[in-house]
């Protein structure tokens, strides 16, 4: 079940006890343009990534993609899989909330996909403000 409030009381839960929506999610085949603008579209902080299965390949941010945007390497047809963003390792829905906050602290990382065992995404936890 999804949460509303990934500020709730968290202590004592799993991940799949506090996350919310997954929110937007685009093919790792989709233009960096156009995942931007549905990005921006959304009004979101982050995209997850999916490969031509539907499994979660990662989470990207605005700040990911606005960052190889300015780079010399920018190109107008550059595929999301081409460039950086985070890949994993990804949340387990039966990880402590504790645990995940701690390995998202770790990678500096505000949200984190939960994953169930078929690779597609549940949810994503995102550390309290």
């Amino acid at each position: 079940m999804l949460q509303s409030s990934p500020q709730a009381d968290r202590s004592g839960k799993s991940a799949g006890d506090v996350m919310t929506s997954p929110g937007p999610q685009v093919g790792d085949d989709m233009i960096v343009d156009l995942a931007l603008s549905v990005l921006i579209g959304a009004r979101a902080d982050h995209l997850l990534v999916r490969d031509e299965d539907g499994r979660c390949t990662g989470l990207i941010t605005r700040s990911q993609m606005a960052a190889h945007h300015q780079g010399a390497w920018y190109t107008e047809e550059t595929r999301l899989r081409d460039i950086v963003y985070d890949r994993g390792p990804f949340t387990s829905p039966v990880m402590s909330v504790h645990d995940a906050e701690r390995a998202m602290r770790q990678r500096a990382l505000r949200a984190s996909p939960v994953i169930g065992e078929d690779g597609h995404a549940l949810g994503v936890v995102v550390l309290p403000r």
